[in-house]
């Protein structure tokens, strides 16, 4: 004897059927819609020269490539390297495929739920006594379908947070490449630095030891004291020992450097000198308002503002019912042959609905928290915003100021590069001791190594400004 049972029912009739219905049931989503939010925009940055001020255009530095504002190959190469190679942006791209995933997981919640499942059971009973032989062959096969309807849009509002989400960490990826590309373009021109005081200093050295195999004979001839040797030895001394502590600092930073480009530590390439890097004696800041929408820790801050304001409309949901639709679907028949005839038919179809009644003051917090959570991202945002301008005028007025004291060390330098001169011809022609030479020297090696770091911070100040203005991310 053999008994076959079969439901089956296809997917799609009931996914339509509790698609029909919810479409003409009436829906509302709770929760404020996001506006953003008003803010203190000032009409031109301050540090900006007269002659900037007065000609404020829409145009900025940071609207330009990163190998637009860094003109040197070697250095775009080592950029290049770093944005493909550099942890920080290989774990910023992670999270991005993180949050992609989750608003995945989160929209499917709008969507109805289906799922199927069969089996088959075959059982034979030996005969025993006035029990015949039995056997039974039950085949079984069914599809349901589910659906939480969002009749008050909470999970459109969690989609809605979500998709904030992804577009923050999408701006927090975009803010770790603007941070790179300026970090690796202020380890390079620091270590530019490094290799010119290194430069100044060997040959400074070279100088000194000529002057002191002069003096050291002029002193074994009598003419010039043991003194001058002495101090003509100081000279040496002070140029000698600058040269292994720059080497030491040149080693470290591009071990820096090389971490920053993904590479185990290691020499770094090099190429214009520090003082062939091209940069202009002003650069256009743009508009602040423009600012709003270019620097990446402003957008993203204003994302997970978005995020917040979403998250309001998800807490208060749950003070309404939760309404559910189910259903399942099929034939059923002992014999194959009636198995799609209309008796065989089997089916049903369920509403119900949870209505919250007592959560002990849950609910009512679980606003109260988001509605806190969302003033905290708001004034994060303006937060923000205020130091981004901050940045900004702060990176002007050092571009504009560290030129200007540039320009009165280059002449304090050739000053005391002739002063210099004429104290060794002076020393030469015995007019003086070499006390003054000591001096002068000291003066002009001392003012050369300012006059580097003076170059250097000149183009340090045209990264931050870069960097401030939000340029970098532009690929």
């Amino acid at each position: 004897m053999k008994a076959i049972t079969l439901r089956s029912f296809p997917a799609f009739c009931v996914y339509v059927s509790l698609c029909a219905l919810a479409a003409f049931l009436p829906g509302c989503t709770v929760g404020p819609n996001y506006n953003r939010p008003k803010v203190d925009v000032p009409t031109a940055y301050r540090g900006l020269s007269d002659e900037q001020a007065t000609r404020t255009s829409p145009a900025s530095l940071g609207d330009q490539k990163w190998w637009e504002i860094f003109q040197d190959k070697e250095l775009q190469g080592l950029i290049r390297t770093a944005l493909q190679n550099n942890y920080d942006v290989r774990i910023a791209a992670a999270r991005v495929l993180e949050a992609r995933a989750q608003l995945g997981i989160t929209r499917a919640d709008q969507f109805p739920s289906m799922s199927g499942g069969g089996n088959i059971t075959s059982q034979r009973l030996a005969a025993s006594g006035l029990i015949p032989e039995f056997q039974q062959t039950t085949g079984e096969l069914e599809i349901s379908a589910s659906w939480n309807l969002d009749f008050w849009g909470k999970y459109r509002r969690a989609t809605e947070a979500a998709r904030a989400t992804l577009l923050a960490d999408e701006w927090a990826r975009q803010q770790v490449l603007t941070t790179l590309v300026a970090n690796v373009a202020s380890g390079y021109f620091q270590l530019r630095e490094l290799d010119l005081e290194l430069e100044i200093s060997k040959r400074t050295l070279s100088s000194r030891k000529d002057s002191l195999e002069l003096t050291t004979l002029l002193t074994e001839h009598g003419i010039d004291t043991m003194l001058d040797q002495r101090q003509a030895e100081q000279l040496v001394y002070t140029a000698a020992a600058q040269v292994p502590a720059l080497e030491k600092q040149i080693e470290q930073d591009e071990n820096t450097l090389s971490v920053l480009l993904g590479n185990n530590p290691g020499a770094i390439p090099r190429g214009l000198a520090l003082t062939e890097q091209p940069h202009a004696p002003e650069v256009p800041a743009g508009l602040p308002s423009a600012l709003l929408e270019r620097r990446a820790d402003i957008r993203e801050a204003e994302q997970n503002l978005v995020a917040a304001n979403a998250q309001i409309g998800v807490a208060r949901a749950a003070y309404f019912p939760q309404i559910s639709l189910t259903g399942t679907g099929g034939y059923q028949s002992s014999a194959l042959k009636n198995l799609f005839t209309g008796p065989a038919g089997v089916w049903n179809f369920a509403g119900s609905f949870t209505q919250p009644i007592f959560e002990g003051g849950k609910l009512k917090n679980n606003v109260r928290l988001a509605e806190a959570q969302r003033k905290e991202k708001l004034l994060t945002y303006q937060q923000t915003i205020q130091g981004a301008f901050r940045d900004v005028s702060n990176a002007l007025v050092a571009y504009r100021k560290n030129r200007e004291f540039r320009i009165q060390e280059e002449k304090l330098t050739e000053s005391a590069r002739d002063a210099a001169k004429l104290s060794e011809q002076r020393f030469k022609a015995g007019a003086t001791d070499y006390l003054e030479v000591l001096t002068n020297e000291t003066n002009y090696f001392s003012d050369e190594l300012s006059l580097a770091q003076a170059q250097n911070n000149e183009v340090q100040a045209l990264v931050q400004l870069y960097q401030a203005l939000g340029g970098g991310w532009q690929q």
